[in-house]
């Protein structure tokens, strides 16, 4: 091989290495930053979750109270009819948006349930 088609070879290898690493840092440069932060769905399916642990915690409180007498049956079973439609309240809600519930709907949502708990008594 002679030394002119040496440098030319050289030259083309040269010129592809350049054109690989050029291609490879503009994938670098264009990639999308990830996402940063928990996602939005699964923080309101989160929400709607924490809901209904509450409702599930006050209702047990319900039943303790009426079985040691703090109330009869009956206001136990009115406590227990509100806690159902706070409860269908919210899963209405969440059926609006994908499943799960806003922070503003989980707000209002809880101070229904801390009016229910103050008469359950605490």
């Amino acid at each position: 091989m002679t030394r002119f088609n040496r440098e030319v070879r050289r030259i083309a290898q040269l010129a592809a290495a350049g054109a690989l690493v050029s291609t490879l840092a503009a994938c670098v440069v264009n990639e999308p930053a990830p996402h940063a932060g928990p996602n939005p769905h699964e923080v309101a399916l989160d929400r709607l979750h924490q809901v209904d642990a509450r409702i599930d915690n006050l209702s047990r409180r319900i039943d303790a109270r009426v079985n040691q007498g703090y109330y009869p049956p009956p206001q136990g079973g009115a406590l227990h009819h509100r806690l159902d439609t706070i409860r269908g309240e919210a899963h209405d809600m969440a059926a609006q948006h994908g499943g799960g519930i806003s922070g503003d709907e989980q707000h209002v949502l809880n101070q229904e349930l801390d009016t229910a708990a103050r008469a359950i008594g605490e």
